[in-house]
């Protein structure tokens, strides 16, 4: 059984209404070092394989996630079958009685957690199982949880031999909430830590600090019950359908846990108690306040070989409409774009510095990729590549031939509104902070017997 029922029906029913449950999560004893259990999320350094080197070196020899994960740098190498069996192998052994050297017994409850990263930043989150058959990625969907970026779709069945069959899941999936009182994820905070700390350690390599509390008393699970409903309440539109939860980070692996699950579903023919009970439906997340102090949006910006600036920057004009000024310098030009007066576009190449005021305040780049695409379709010579960092846009900018875009800030104020209004954004459309500031793998949860 993945849930007990021993619970307060009044929180239980309100919790599965609203798509959470309380799992059985599997933590390390406290014998093993965390420094080097807990690993980056699989999605990250992509094209790094050195870093993943030395998370192998910094590893070896110890229970580590590391040995349960398909970092995703390696995806495209011809050894994905072996990987995965390796995985699975691990996995088996790692809850093995006759191990038990990794494990404590499964703790029934939510983690309340904190996560100061090494920008001095710190984020909050509750580690929760949310129901699958609750969550779409279709740009048209009304469910309670929704993808934030276009979903690929080419994506999904790589990562599903991953998932098919997994005694364990890890999470690196981040669920976000429009909750500006803080209810929810911060007063959970304020009782979880009138304990002390179930897990607290560094994170390597140098990533910061980790610490999280069990959440597990009845009242917590009350008060989380009753802090969702008016929260669903708030997030109701006048359709009646309700945007709870946003997807922020981990959207392809949430997407591939749905579909897993609907073909284990479909294929078992799973129906009434038997498909609710079963751990496969769910999927553990962390889920993060979007009004989080901690939680920082950045913009992803574009970078475009081959392309002629002034072409470019009439065809985006022309159809975005705005004015076209010239900054006096690259601090003027970063300032403006970053301003919160108007959505606006900087144009950098070796030849010149161009700013694009546009009228309109949504979320920017759902307005500018589809002309991007539009553009590139009309010039396939042209490639672009997704870049962080002002300091890189202005680095690739004064490089032969190319031409690289700087994008606007996210505005958090008018994000669940804008998805909500016009559906998931564009690929690549923002990042919640920094690489080395995304989730690291701590808790574990059984899957697949």
């Amino acid at each position: 059984m993945l849930f007990r029922y021993h619970e307060c029906m009044n929180y239980t029913d309100t919790l599965t209404k609203h798509a959470l449950r309380v799992p059985d999560i599997l933590l390390p004893k406290k014998t093993v070092d965390l420094t080097k259990w807990a690993v980056i999320a699989c999605d990250q350094y992509t094209q790094d394989q050195e870093y993943w080197k030395r998370v192998e070196a910094l590893t070896e020899n110890s229970p580590s996630t590391n040995s349960l994960i398909f970092p995703e740098v390696y995806l495209e190498t011809g050894d994905r079958k072996a990987r995965i069996q390796a995985i699975h192998q691990a996995m088996k052994e790692y809850i093995d009685p006759a191990r038990g050297d990794v494990f404590d017994r499964a703790m029934h409850g939510f983690i309340y957690l904190e996560r100061t990263t090494e920008y001095g930043r710190t984020r909050k989150g509750i580690v929760a199982a949310i129901d699958l058959e609750s969550y779409d990625w279709k740009p048209d969907t009304t469910a309670l949880i929704r993808a934030t970026e276009a979903t690929i779709v080419d994506r999904i069945p790589p990562r599903m031999e991953i998932r098919r069959g997994a005694p364990l899941e890890l999470p690196h999936i981040m669920l976000l909430v429009n909750d500006p009182n803080k209810t929810l994820v911060e007063q959970t905070g304020t009782q979880a830590k009138k304990m002390k700390p179930h897990y607290d350690t560094k994170l390597e390599p140098k990533a910061g600090h980790i610490t999280g509390w069990e959440v597990s008393s009845d009242k917590a699970f009350s008060d989380m019950a009753t802090a969702l409903s008016n929260l669903v309440k708030a997030n109701t539109a006048p359709d009646g359908s309700c945007f709870l939860f946003a997807v922020g980070d981990g959207n392809h692996s949430l997407a591939t846990a749905k579909a897993v699950w609907e073909e284990y579903r479909d294929v078992n023919k799973l129906s009434g108690a038997e498909a609710e009970n079963h751990p496969a439906r769910y999927a553990l997340v962390e889920i993060v306040n979007i009004h989080d102090e901690g939680l920082t949006f950045e913009p992803i910006h574009r970078v475009l070989f081959g392309a002629d600036h002034q072409d470019l920057l009439a065809f985006v004009q022309k159809k975005l409409g705005g004015t076209i000024s010239i900054p006096t310098d690259d601090k003027d030009l970063e300032k403006k774009v970053s301003s919160k007066q108007a959505s606006s576009f900087g144009f950098v190449s070796k030849e010149s510095r161009t700013l694009l005021e546009s009228p309109h305040a949504t979320l920017a780049v759902s307005r500018l990729q589809p002309i991007l695409d539009e553009y590139l379709e009309k010039h396939p010579e042209i490639k672009i590549d997704y870049i962080h960092g002002t300091d890189e846009v202005f680095r690739l900018g004064n490089t032969e031939n190319t031409l690289a875009l700087l994008l606007p800030p996210v505005e958090k104020n008018s994000f669940f509104s804008s998805i909500a209004s016009t559906g998931p954004l564009p690929r690549k459309s923002f990042s919640m902070g920094e690489a080395s500031e995304k989730r690291y793998y701590m808790e574990c949860r059984r899957l697949f017997d």
